[in-house]
């Protein structure tokens, strides 16, 4: 009997996991009184809003270890991070202005939590457009792993901006300094979401990687192709050029 791949068992639970958290939010978890229907949106913002933060600090990982060893591994692994955090960060906007625009009667305010997440997101913009026009190899990725380190520091901004200015948005639901106002059934609706987000961002991540990598051995491939094409062309060469002049 063919035992399925791991990677197709971990789909397949992801899969499970988000019909699961379809079901909390939309039939099984009660309706927020102040809110309405629209607080529903939350428990898909939250957890990618929290992806989006930590794919820049991923980024920001991957960057300082490319950059301190050199290895390519940490080199995907940041622009893997950069792939699927710029999904994750336009989540994060479009869910936001989704539940925005029946709160503040608009789609987009320049409250400083959302004008910090849309700066990270053009981050994530500029790493991508770097890592595709810049020079090829090591120094194109160099190039990008600075500007990775430097936008995390975007990271803790949006993240304490609640604190550091006066802003509308509503405060931290989870993580240090949160109210902890949720209700239980709230609480447990975002803790299946949460999970099922994240497991579908580490999916995608893992296969951004691979990809990463398989394009680089290709790249590698044709090299050394190239060079045993010039090893054996060379002799050859020379000889045909003896033979004309004798």
């Amino acid at each position: 009997m063919r035992a399925f791949p791991a990677r197709t068992i971990w789909l397949a639970l992801t899969a499970g996991l988000m019909g699961l958290t379809l079901w909390l939010i939309f039939i099984w978890v009660p309706t927020e009184s102040n809110l309405g229907e629209v607080q529903r949106a939350l428990y898909f913002h939250v957890p990618v809003a929290i992806l989006a933060l930590g794919a820049i600090v991923l980024v920001a990982i991957g960057s300082v270890g490319f950059l301190i060893t050199n290895r390519p591994r940490w080199d995907w692994f940041a622009h893997a991070s950069a792939e699927t955090g710029v999904v994750v960060g336009a989540l994060a906007l479009i869910t936001g202005s989704i539940w925005a625009r029946p709160i503040w009667n608009v789609w987009w305010t320049w409250d400083a939590k959302l004008t910090t997440t849309l700066i990270l997101w053009f981050i994530f913009i500029g790493y991508l457009m770097l890592r595709a026009y810049a020079p090829p190899g090591r120094q194109g990725a160099r190039l990008a792993a600075i500007l990775g380190v430097i936008g995390a520091i975007d990271a803790p901004i949006i993240y304490y901006a609640a604190d550091l200015w006066r802003t509308a948005h509503p405060g931290r639901v989870t993580g240090p300094g949160a109210d902890g106002s949720l209700e239980s059934e709230m609480l447990l609706t975002l803790l299946v979401s949460s999970i099922a987000v994240f497991s579908a961002f580490a999916y995608m991540l893992v296969e951004r990687y691979r990809v990463r990598k398989s394009e680089a051995d290709v790249i590698e491939l044709g090299r050394r192709i190239q060079m045993a094409h010039s090893e054996v062309s060379g002799p050859a060469t020379g000889a045909l050029k003896a033979m004309s002049k004798g």
